[in-house]
């Protein structure tokens, strides 16, 4: 009995461990089309990371769908959002919390070419 009593304690501080950790840092897609891509570098600089699309089950972001970002943390950054008729553009000086949702809407887009 003293076994079972452990291994449930230790399954529930398991469980809440991973509740405590969150949902992570997420981006939500308001623009009006689909991304193909999207990376992030520290704002003010062109270090771009990976693409974060691939994240997702289909490797795109439909508009409305929300995508997990892994890798970044908590700061201010610029993003490359690039869409599947090879358009690309720019969103600068996003700030990005842990654990929360930012949005990008076509109004945020800026610098952008074919």
């Amino acid at each position: 009995m003293r076994w079972i009593l452990a291994a449930i304690a230790l399954l529930l501080a398991g469980t809440a461990a991973l509740s405590a950790q969150g949902k992570g840092v997420r981006l939500w897609n308001l623009t009006a089309s689909t991304i193909s891509g999207f990376q992030l570098s520290p704002a003010g600089k062109d270090e771009w990371g990976p693409n974060q699309t691939l994240n997702d089950k289909d490797k795109e972001v439909d508009h409305d769908e929300r995508l997990r970002i892994t890798g970044v943390e908590p700061g201010r950054y610029d993003a490359k959002v690039t869409y599947p008729d090879s358009r690309q553009c720019f969103v600068r000086d996003i700030e990005i919390k842990a654990d929360a949702v930012f949005s990008i809407a076509d109004n945020d887009l800026k610098d952008c070419s074919k």
